[in-house]
């Protein structure tokens, strides 16, 4: 699946179950030239995405139905590629490396201002959409049994199609362009995220390289391309 171009006024959903919460939100985000949905719930956040496909996810965990969590899990199952950002009153470090193991890219931490979200979102889709879309020097980069296609984002892996995130995408993508060279977490977060993520340096990472080396690794707890380098960050390690 093939992330589409963003329109000009991005289409974001949020999906609250606080009216007032959701009602500030909208009200940012209108003023800010994005067209906007509302999902009061997680089953209605799945209905919504199917049949409106927003170009952006604003998620709550703490929905009165499905759990944001399973939300998140449920979309990226069927194939939503779409940037997600999770919403919470939670401050708890469990909390957000479950978001990010199931394919969160961001997190942003209640109480937070309505400069933070747009920024982020700004943010998420210049990255997700601009940047990716652009033309690549090289179309395709092989390494063992997977194909990146740059030009059209996507990865193949036994010729078969990987699901990445856009986040994912991201730093794949810039691993590869730095060929046998060690990159330092923060050069990543710098790279890839593009600002501060409250996340954290080393978990933000660290729980996405978890995610790509399940998907793109022979035996991931032993990886032979995206490897480790000790006291820095990580490096992609061609084959001779």
């Amino acid at each position: 699946m093939t992330l589409p171009s963003a329109p000009q006024h991005a289409r974001i959903l949020i999906v609250e179950d606080e009216r007032a919460v959701a009602r500030g939100l909208e009200y940012g985000l209108k003023s800010e030239g994005f067209e906007v949905l509302w999902a009061q719930n997680g089953r209605q956040a799945l209905e919504m995405t199917d049949s409106h496909n927003p170009d952006l996810i604003l998620l709550d965990i703490r929905l009165p139905d499905i759990n944001g969590f399973d939300v998140c899990r449920q979309l990226r199952a069927r194939g939503c590629r779409q940037p997600i950002l999770m919403l919470t009153a939670r401050d708890e470090e469990v909390d957000k490396v479950l978001g990010l193991e199931l394919g969160a890219d961001d997190y942003i931490v209640k109480p937070y201002s309505l400069r933070e979200v747009i920024s982020r979102i700004r943010a998420q889709l210049r990255r997700a959409y601009g940047e990716l879309a652009a033309p690549a020097g090289e179309r395709q980069i092989r390494f063992g049994n997977v194909v990146v296609d740059l030009e059209r984002f996507m990865v193949m892996r036994d010729g078969k199609v990987l699901e990445l995130t856009p986040t994912e995408f991201r730093l794949l993508r810039y691993l590869l362009a730095h060929p046998d060279q060690p990159i330092s977490r923060d050069r990543l977060i710098e790279a890839v995220w593009g600002y501060d993520s409250d996340l954290g340096y080393e978990r933000t990472v660290d729980v996405h390289m978890r995610r790509l080396r399940q998907k793109l690794e022979p035996d991931p707890a032993h990886p032979r391309w995206l490897v480790t380098v000790r006291g820095l960050g990580y490096k992609f390690q061609p084959e001779p």
